[in-house]
């Protein structure tokens, strides 16, 4: 078949069959064309996640620099905090403590050991307690977790209730109520409330249990997480269960009020912020339940600032636990942290400092897939 206007052949079309449906060919080749594109478009989540990913990997490189330098220049000799007064006389003793430490190498040096070491899983061995800093940590950093997991799950619930409530009951009783308690919430210090709750609810009252994580007459349950309240529930020892939950309690709610106080506050301006959209007018006009706006509209939107508050302050309960732990003998981080620096235990106070990093860098990369999947919009740009 040739064009009739410039006499050149064009490839004959078939005719369609009677009972087959017409097909444009210009629209087939629109369509073919637009797949890959559609293709590409349905990956915007995983390259969102790859940027995280190598980013953090970035980050974590970077931790390690930063924390083996800021250990090293801290003031103080670790061999004059280690050796007594008599070891400190002889030479020789300090010199074979600098060796057997690696302390008599120059700093690059010992930086790339301690990197090599770490690629291994190996953090070096506290000079305090002579054993593997993992080891100190695997038994401590789990103490740490349950108690500021519990205080960051509490914070959440009553923190965003209070603001939303604060929100949709603006300028009435209730919201003047919470706004001043948030601000309590915020200017207590952490520290002062829990000497005040360890000595009223315990020392005076007597109605919550004292220090450490159980009752000292019931038996450990066996290992499994390291979180006491999970492993006696799955041993099946109840008995602990209800002490190691008594004696989270307290500490955990102190630890909780100060992020009570800061998610009552920005859940209250983002939902406020939220609520004058137009999009919620056009819903309300739309005559659709109050619930439903709440939860599909309003909540959805505010959660982006919600998030991002609530990954701060569980990256900062778990690096600022020190004296709620030292007040209500909680093993956890703190305590090992707070030893380990008054001895200048290096090898422990850098495990202790990339812990607390790797902690962060965790919680900034869920932060950041939450923000994803909640706004299309960040993973898109």
């Amino acid at each position: 078949m040739t064009d009739e206007t410039s006499g050149t052949a064009r490839p004959a079309v078939p005719e369609p069959s009677p009972g087959a449906p017409h097909r444009d060919p210009a629209l087939s080749e629109k369509t073919l064309a637009a797949r890959p594109r559609a293709r590409r478009r349905r990956a915007p989540l995983a390259r969102f996640l790859l940027r995280r990913i190598f980013i953090a990997i970035l980050l974590a490189w970077g931790i390690t620099l930063v924390t083996f330098v800021l250990t090293n220049l801290v003031p103080g000799d670790p061999a004059t905090a280690n050796l007594g007064q008599r070891a400190l006389g002889d030479p020789a003793i300090v010199a074979q403590w600098r060796q057997e430490h690696g302390l008599d190498k120059p700093l690059p040096q010992q930086y790339l050991i301690h990197l090599q070491g770490l690629l291994q899983g190996d953090l070096g061995t506290s000079q305090q307690s002579h054993r593997p800093v993992s080891q100190d940590l695997a038994e401590t950093v789990p103490a740490t977790l349950e108690l500021a997991g519990a205080a960051i799950v509490v914070s959440l619930v009553l923190g965003v209730a209070f603001g939303v409530v604060a929100a949709l009951r603006r300028d009435r009783l209730s919201d003047h109520v919470l706004r001043v308690l948030s601000l309590i919430g915020i200017s207590v210090p952490t520290f002062w409330l829990a000497l005040v709750a360890f000595y009223v609810f315990f020392y005076r009252l007597q109605i919550t249990p004292g220090s450490g994580r159980i009752d000292p007459g019931l038996a450990a349950p066996p290992p499994v997480t390291g979180l006491a309240t999970v492993d006696s529930a799955l041993a099946g020892q109840w008995d602990v269960f209800a002490s190691a939950v008594g004696h989270l309690l307290t500490p955990a709610l102190v630890l909780a009020l100060y992020t009570i106080g800061l998610l009552t506050r920005f859940t209250r301006s983002a939902v406020l912020e939220v609520l004058g959209q137009d999009y919620v007018r056009a819903a309300r006009a739309k005559g659709l339940p109050g619930r439903v706006i709440l939860f599909r509209y309003v909540l959805r939107s505010a959660l982006v600032p919600i998030i991002t508050v609530a990954g701060l302050a569980f990256g900062s309960l778990l690096s600022g636990t020190v004296l709620v732990e030292a007040i209500f003998a909680w093993p956890g981080v703190g305590q090992y942290a707070y030893k380990s620096a008054t001895t200048l235990d290096l090898p422990a106070v850098m495990g202790v400092g990339l812990v607390v990093g790797g902690v962060y860098l965790v919680i900034n990369l869920i932060v950041d897939v939450l923000y994803g999947v909640i706004d299309p919009r960040v993973r898109l740009q």
